[in-house]
């Protein structure tokens, strides 16, 4: 499946959003019409897409490091389960 013309447009945001004034979801907003949850969602599913590798390779590549070491994070922070008590 091709990359539409917003796809093309949030990779590239992606790459460049720090010199855009203001926050980061703010731009967005502004720029997308859409919430940041949606935003991210959407971006998650593009980090999947072949077509969003071919786009920009190394970007795809660092946000899903970014992703993986997120998860990563997350996973290694929950405690450990415990059996029950006697």
């Amino acid at each position: 499946m091709a990359l539409s013309d917003r796809d093309r447009a949030i990779l590239d945001f992606e790459r460049s959003w720090w010199t855009e004034p203001g926050p980061k979801e703010t731009a967005i907003r502004e720029r997308f019409e859409m919430s940041a949850t949606s935003y991210y969602r959407l971006l998650n599913e593009l980090v999947e897409s072949p077509d969003a590798a071919d786009h920009d390779p190394l970007l795809v590549r660092r946000l899903r490091r970014l992703r993986d070491r997120r998860r990563r994070a997350r996973f290694e922070s929950r405690p450990a389960h415990q059996p029950p008590g006697p």
